[in-house]
């Protein structure tokens, strides 16, 4: 449909002209070409000025190195207007002097592009909402527009049966003054006849909107889109790819004969997300998705996940990474593993200091005073009342669910020193002499498993239900059993 989001992995194209915002009388035709892969690209047939230039003296005009680059470029194609973001030449061609004269050429690339306002920039607070599709979006909402009836009478299905749409209830909740909606948007029935068949079609796209109390910019819209991507990819395990992201212009309402509003004028954004999401690809295994809206309801996980997303995106950023990496690389993995549980332990802000603050004060100063006065600093300096690297892994599988945690691991205490033990080795010897290669495979997995655990913890998932994480996901169930055999503490001789 004409005014269906643009999606982000779908190529497209736009011819109209194109102006500086400082001068929008001198306008350049050509063609904005927007491609998943390689992204935005504007041909134009003539030029702007990309030479650096000064005046030394009146009349004279001097010419420096390097070539101009432009924040802001307005356009107008399609019926749409259009606003390209980040702007810098690729190349081009010059007519100076030619037998016979014909239109420069120039072409940049561009970071982003609006289609459909005109902005002054990425910080111009012109939209007044924003909506933001996700891969596997809809099935962790739970929830679908479409009804399916199979006929079988006498248990017997006969081929008969019914399609329903019925609307589904909107799910809403408030934080910090901005209103979290929960929405479908769905398709009218089209049927495509081909020679073979008449195939029936519709399609129902559930999507976030975010309704903030005052204007915003796109970058803040980005920061919406980051949100709900990193909340999907957390509930999912798996990276969660930005399918589409569309603005409403604030400012924009007329009304009608029949004194109703009209929408909204809508933008939507061309950009290059961290993932890009593939609207027609196969959804993952609801069975591997380890929470929910029917789980774990949008208007009480939004709240806590709009609070904890500062503090536990590295830790949840770092996590994810590992789905995707290497076995091979165990070494790479150990380091980024034990460094997210380090930066989430930090992150939850435990307050977990092992002496009292008057009494390690007392003692650090009887230290530094056998220290020679020339190096108290240094030592000063390597003095500190933290936990060690062991205290905040065991602080760590203590918060969870413990039958989730006593099904992941057989001792924490031995998880916690054989991580320490390999953490340190690699990182002050380079190697890890002491274990093999099968348990630092377990060390990670079993690291990375109890910093999820934390996550989920933090959003209220019950511990009923971590427990069946464990005890059902494929991947942590394969935990378990490598950490049964790999982390399991050596029982004394008898």
């Amino acid at each position: 449909m004409a005014n269906d989001p643009l999606n982000l992995d779908e190529p497209g194209e736009w011819a109209g002209s194109w102006w500086l915002p400082d001068d929008p009388d001198e306008q350049v035709p050509g063609v904005l070409r927007y491609d998943p892969e390689s992204g935005l690209s504007l041909s134009l047939i003539g030029a702007f000025e990309d030479r650096i230039t000064s005046n030394p003296a009146p009349g004279v005009t001097a010419y420096h190195e390097g070539t101009r680059t432009w924040d802001v470029i307005h356009g107008a194609a399609e019926q749409r207007e259009i606003t390209l973001i980040g702007c810098v030449p690729k190349g081009g061609k010059r007519t100076l002097f030619a037998r016979v004269k014909s239109p420069d050429k120039q072409t940049m690339a561009a970071m982003t592009a609006i289609i459909g306002a005109h902005v002054s920039g990425e910080e111009d607070a012109a939209f007044s909402a924003a909506e933001v599709s996700v891969e596997d979006l809809g099935l962790w909402a739970s929830s679908s527009v479409f009804k399916g009836f199979l006929g079988a009478p006498d248990g017997k299905i006969d081929g008969t049966g019914s399609f329903s749409v019925e609307p589904v209830e909107t799910q809403s909740v408030v934080v910090d003054g901005t209103e979290f909606r929960l929405e479908h948007r769905h398709t009218l029935p089209f049927f495509d006849q081909r020679k073979g068949g008449t195939v029936g079609r519709m399609r129902d796209t559930a999507f976030v909107r975010a309704v903030p109390a005052a204007p915003f910019s796109v970058s803040a819209a980005w920061a919406t889109s980051s949100l709900v991507q990193d909340l999907i990819a957390l509930a999912t395990h798996r990276a969660a790819g930005v399918i589409w992201l569309r603005l409403q212009v604030a400012g924009t309402e007329s009304a009608r004969p029949n004194g109703r509003l009209a929408p909204r004028q809508h933008a939507d954004v061309l950009y290059s997300p961290a993932v890009l999401g593939k609207r027609d690809a196969k959804a993952v295994d609801p069975n591997r998705a380890f929470f929910t809206c029917a789980s774990l309801p949008f208007e009480e996980v939004v709240p806590r996940w709009c609070e904890a997303h500062g503090r536990l995106k590295a830790a949840t950023n770092m996590i994810l990474g590992l789905r995707y990496a290497s076995a091979s690389f165990v070494e790479n993995n150990l380091l980024t593993a034990v460094g997210a549980a380090e930066v989430l332990h930090r992150g939850l802000l435990i307050d977990e200091k092992p002496f009292p603050k008057a009494e390690f004060k007392e003692m650090r100063e009887a230290m530094l005073a056998q220290v020679p006065e020339e190096h108290r600093d240094r030592f000063r300096g390597a003095i500190r009342n933290d936990p060690t690297l062991r205290d905040r892994l065991q602080a760590l599988a203590e918060r969870p669910g413990q039958e989730a945690i006593a099904l992941l691991m057989p001792d924490i205490g031995h998880w916690a020193r054989r991580t320490t033990r390999a953490r340190n080795d690699l990182a002050h010897e380079g190697r890890t002499p002491s274990h093999s290669f099968e348990e630092l495979i377990a060390i990670v997995r079993v690291t990375t498993a109890v910093v999820i655990l934390n996550v989920l913890h933090e959003l209220g998932l019950p511990a009923e239900r971590q427990r069946e994480i464990v005890q059902e996901h494929p991947q942590l169930r394969a935990t378990a059993q490598t950490a049964g055999e790999w982390l399991a503490a050596p029982q004394p001789d008898s």
